[in-house]
């Protein structure tokens, strides 16, 4: 299988699409569960999934929408269906038996999926990561080892013999991206291509006992020889002056390579997900409710205060304040959001930005740069630390968000990309070490605060370095230290709901009372 692939703005970063509260969870779990369907060729006829005690899954799969978005996949589903909400009625429908069981597993990671699926009276086992920000890895099918990232078309032979004449004939092709032989009784050979082999080129093949195709599940495709003309910023520098260009030049030029792309297809890709996050906007100050929730509607009464003038004159910062909130409150109401990089961080940059772009009456070209150079930073992020909340606590989700706003709002006033980077690292530093403690094991509070307080964090830190201001330390040793505190902290502090606010009394109440109104399944 090929090695880990440079990670795309599309893929990584600014996405996916979807409903629900958080990418880590109900996006991830969507991807896993639908190649999980393709696994055993269609809809299963019960399914077994095991979290690990110590993972974070064990204790948030049902009330953050793990188990929401596994259904969903199981049964063939896009991320951002209407129907996501009630993807376990839906199941039961179909007549899936579904068992989750928490057992003492050992998994390495913290959000391990361990699927057990039958169909025809086949057995089928699919191990998979979800790895921050919707994003996943799958580790081992039938018990061989194996690394896909859901960006390929898969074909799984199983083979008798050894394998290796079954992959020379495939290699002998050209036209496959790798083909690789792993596993024991029987052997199998994977193949990762364009699209998947047909049944007249399976049949011409040597040795085939069982074939099995995936389909790819990320919106950009990875391909053989891709190459990036960066993965660092300070990589990034040495192309090109970083005092003389915006960094959503260099955005372009990556993304292009990355995804193969030329570049209106790249704006045009971005305006699509502009849209989205406006109609996010429009859709909260207009109101929003849903059951499971643990915050009302708020962000009117912000609007109804702002336009009174009875609020601090905060300038743009009421404005971000504002957008922040509606598009908070649209994920909490399961309403369609852009992870952004993730679904618990997806109001920081997007809020900030657009709040900033309405205020200055910057126009779309200008805003749909702003938004690339904030997805470069996010590859950035994405190369040398994590997004996921649960590795790195509120560091890796709205820390991440804030340096993005941060750098977008740098393009927007047409600083450069030096300015950018400088921006995007004093924003990192000022989140450092900053858990993540859901309260009532929802992803709704603390994170609207820290969106918001993201959201400041990226507008004072575009200011500082449009002033000058020295970050003193390089956004790639920002980073570094981002990636080691992570790997220091607890796990009760990386989205476990085990620590800090999750355990405090008033938290506890919240999610008792929920539990009480039906709105907790794992609670019966």
């Amino acid at each position: 299988m090929p090695a880990t692939l440079p990670p795309s703005i599309f893929n990584d970063v600014v996405g996916p699409v979807m409903r629900g509260p958080s990418s880590s969870h109900s996006a991830a779990s969507v991807r896993i569960g639908r190649l999980a369907r393709d696994l055993c060729g269609g809809t299963p006829e019960s399914a077994l999934v095991e979290f690990d005690t110590e993972g974070s899954l064990a204790t948030t799969h049902e009330s953050q929408g793990s188990d929401m978005g596994l259904f969903a996949g199981l049964l063939g589903w896009e991320a951002d269906d209407e129907r996501l909400p009630r993807s376990g009625e839906f199941l039961r429908a179909a007549g899936v038996a579904m068992e989750i069981q928490i057992a003492t597993l050992h998994d390495p990671h913290p959000n391990t999926y361990r699927l057990t699926l039958a169909r025809d009276g086949v057995e089928h086992r699919l191990v998979a990561l979800s790895t921050g920000g919707g994003m996943i890895e799958v580790v081992a099918i039938d018990g061989a080892a194996v690394t896909l990232y859901g960006d390929y078309a898969v074909t799984v032979l199983d083979v008798d013999g050894d394998g290796a004449a079954t992959a020379a004939a495939l290699r002998a092709r050209g036209d496959l991206d790798d083909v690789v032989v792993t596993g024991s009784s029987p052997v199998r050979v994977v193949v990762c291509a364009q699209r998947p082999l047909g049944d007249a080129e399976v049949a011409a093949l040597p040795a085939v006992r069982r074939v099995r195709r995936l389909e790819p599940v990320l919106p950009v495709r990875s391909r053989r020889g891709l190459t990036v003309p960066f993965l660092h910023a300070g990589e990034m520098a040495l192309t090109a002056d970083p005092t003389t260009r915006p960094l959503s030049e260099f955005a372009l030029e990556y993304e292009c390579a990355r995804g193969g792309l030329d570049r209106d297809a790249v704006l045009a890709q971005m305006r699509k997900i502009l849209a989205i996050v406006r109609a996010g906007v429009q859709q909260g100050l207009a109101g929003t409710e849903y059951h499971d929730r643990i915050l009302p509607r708020q962000s009117h009464r912000f609007a109804a205060l702002m336009e009174q003038k009875r609020l601090i004159d905060g300038g743009v910062l009421n404005r971000a304040i504002l957008y922040v909130s509606a598009l908070m409150e649209v994920k909490s109401s399961m309403g369609v959001i852009v992870a952004a990089p993730t679904a618990g961080s997806c109001a920081t940059f997007p809020g900030a930005c657009l709040a900033a772009a309405d205020a200055m009456g910057s126009d779309e070209p200008t805003i749909l740069r702003a938004m690339l150079a904030a997805g470069l930073i996010g590859v950035f992020v994405a190369t040398r630390s994590s997004f996921a909340a649960e590795v790195g606590g509120c560091q890796a989700e709205t820390g991440a968000g804030a340096a993005m706003a941060a750098a977008a709002l740098v393009e927007l006033a047409g600083g450069t990309a030096a300015q950018g980077l400088s921006a995007a690292s004093h924003a990192l530093q000022n989140v450092l070490g900053l858990i993540c403690d859901p309260i009532a094991n929802r992803v709704e509070a603390p994170c609207l605060g820290r969106n918001i307080a993201g959201a400041a964090n990226g507008i004072a830190s575009a200011n500082i370095a449009l002033a000058g201001y020295d970050h003193l330390v390089p956004l790639d040793e920002v980073l570094d230290a981002h990636r080691q505190i992570s790997e220091s902290m607890a796990r009760e502090l990386r989205c476990t709901a085990l620590g800090g606010l999750s355990i405090t009394p008033a938290s506890k109440a919240i999610e008792a009372k929920l539990c009480g109104s039906g709105g907790c399944g794992s609670c019966g």
